[in-house]
Formats: structure tokens, sequence, C-alpha cells
């Protein structure tokens, strides 16, 4: 396995200097920002990805503002307790993709959300879970949350601000050429692996996951 600073010269190599690596890199908001988000904002974030996940994302982004209003500016108490009337002329509702498990998510996630209020809220659970365990974090959203599992839930933690990686194609590649995993880390042991490494490069750069994620598909 390269260290940070090898990986980090391939990319500059390719991308034209290291300036323009460093432009490019994905940084998180600052603790204390990503700690005070509402809870609207996680839940609509998570929606949005959710949505996102098999569609075209132009779509879902027009469509964004009536989401919004349907949901009642994802207010989690009011989302949580969606009536069966209420989510049947959600079925209707032409101002959103009508695709009825994922409205259903809006309500699960809702509920989720109130859960982690006994433990904090989900910006003190999920914006404080330390990086160095973000496999743990990727668990609780798999587990706890509705259709947050694989790359949707790196997707919400990454568009809400939270320090993460995303394993997507081009950094799953960097990966496998370090000899780190030999396919997507789908298993627990193989994103054991994959946490291993960032924060062996988290030590090594002093930079964040999101950094040194953008790092790797840079240096594809």
């Amino acid at each position: 396995m390269r260290s940070f600073d090898e990986i980090f010269d391939i990319a500059a190599e390719r991308k034209g200097g290291a300036e323009k690596i460093e432009a490019l890199l994905t940084k998180p908001l600052p603790a204390q920002e990503l700690t005070q988000l509402p809870e609207d904002r996680w839940l609509a974030t998570m929606t949005k990805c959710i949505f996102q996940a098999g569609f075209n994302w132009k779509v879902i982004e027009t469509k964004w503002p009536g989401f919004e209003e349907a949901f009642h500016g994802f207010d989690v108490n009011r989302c949580a307790f969606l009536n069966d009337e209420e989510f049947d002329t959600l079925l209707t509702n032409p101002t959103v993709v009508r695709n009825g498990t994922k409205l259903r998510t809006v309500i699960d996630n809702a509920i989720f959300l109130q859960e982690l209020r006994e433990q904090g809220g989900v910006a003190e659970v999920l914006g404080s879970w330390p990086s160095t365990d973000y496999i743990g974090l990727l668990e609780v959203l798999k587990k706890r949350g509705a259709r947050l599992g694989g790359n949707t839930g790196q997707y919400a933690m990454r568009f809400i601000g939270r320090d993460s990686w995303i394993l997507s194609q081009d950094v799953t590649s960097r990966l496998i050429a370090e000899g780190i995993i030999d396919k997507p880390a789908t298993s627990k042991g193989a994103q054991k692996a994959v946490q291993s490494a960032f924060n062996t490069w988290m030590d090594q750069s002093g930079r964040g996951l999101s950094e040194i994620s953008r790092t790797l598909a840079l240096s594809v």
C-alpha cells in the first residue's frame, strides 16, 4: 500500500499539479457547524440521496421544491406521523416522484431521527461520530435507517457535510490497486480493511476522509 503522499503525487501528475488537486478536494463542514444542523436538513438530505439512487439526479433536483413543500420542509415530527390519507395524497402528487417505496422512507427515517434524540439527536450522533470508525456509522445507517445502506448512506453523509468517504468506482479501483481489497468492499472484512487504510492515510497526512477519498478518485 502506497503512502498518502505517493497517491497524492499520482493524482497531481494526472490532473495538472498539486494546486489543482487541492482546489478539487472536498472539505467537510467544521464540526461545530455540522452538529448544529437542524433535524429537517438531515432528513431532507437523506431523502434526496435515496431518490437520486437509480434516478436522474437532475430530475430530482428540479422536483426538489415540490418535495420540500409536500413534506412540510421535512419537519421530522410531521413526517413521522403522516397518516394513510396523507400518504395516499403523496402518491398522486405530481410535484414529487411518485415511488411509493421511496416515499415511505421519509416516514421511516423521520422515526429513526426521533429515536436518535435519546442519544443527543442526529446531529450529535452522526455529526460527531469518529471518522476512525466510519464503518460503524454506515452500519447504523444501514440497520436503523431506511434504504440508507451502500453508497446512498455515504452520499448522504457527504452531501450533509460530514467527513466521509464514497466508495465510487474510481475510489474502489485505487483501493484494489493498493492491494487493500480485491473487489468492491461489500463484506465486513473488506470494509474493515478500507477503514484501516483510511486511518493510516489520515495519520500520515493530517487530512480527513473526504479529502483522502477525493484524492483516491482523482488518482485513477
